[in-house]
């Protein structure tokens, strides 16, 4: 095979992949963003946090969110919990690694604020670690991950949200993340500023 069919398979891969989980998935990020909207509408905020490309994503939804998506807004408070070095290392250093989220959620967290738990395996230590923190002060836990859902889904409350990418391909299921996403800040948006913003 050559470069170029090679990359024309990624996209039909990446662009299947979207199709055929798009009904399934539709109506739960909708859920989702309602609940996180109704959480900022309260004075409250959303923390999001991932390991490697999924910490890139909690940055990226917390860079649309404390800046701007696609309307001009003010700023809306969201925290991503991958970002302060010095607090990772330490936690990671002092304790363990497993905690290095849950331990900013248990200092920073608060009651109906939301987590945004990314993990493409949903098998992440120390994701299912926040995600025991977060409902240990009842925040709402929104859960993107992949494959069959690991240890993650059996951990999520009735009142959590599940966004499972049906696929085993970790960049597949990224790629959807990141439309995830952009669904998400599209829709919060919506309900706060309306149509037209």
């Amino acid at each position: 095979m050559d470069t170029t069919e090679r990359v024309k398979n990624n996209f039909l891969e990446s662009i299947q992949i979207k199709t055929e989980s798009l009904e399934e998935l539709a109506p739960i990020i909708a859920n989702s963003a309602n609940a996180m909207a109704n959480s900022l509408l309260n004075n409250h905020k959303i923390m999001a946090c991932g390991n490697g490309g999924s910490a890139a994503d909690a940055q990226h939804f917390s860079a649309e969110m404390l800046n701007r998506f696609e309307m001009e807004r003010p700023g809306l408070p969201a925290i991503a919990l991958t970002t302060d070095t010095s607090t990772l290392t330490s936690i990671a250093n002092d304790y363990q690694y497993a905690e290095i989220y849950s331990k900013q959620i248990r200092a920073l967290g608060q009651k109906d604020d939301v987590l945004l738990a990314i993990s493409t395996s949903g098998k992440s230590h120390n994701i299912i670690h926040a995600i025991d923190a977060a409902h240990d002060i009842n925040m709402t836990v929104i859960a993107l991950t992949g494959k069959d859902g690991g240890e993650i889904r059996n951990q999520l409350k009735a009142t959590d949200f599940e966004i499972c990418v049906p696929t085993e391909s970790t960049a597949r299921i990224q790629e959807v993340h990141i439309m995830i996403i952009h669904s998400l800040c599209d829709l919060i948006d919506l309900q706060l500023l309306g149509e037209n913003g």
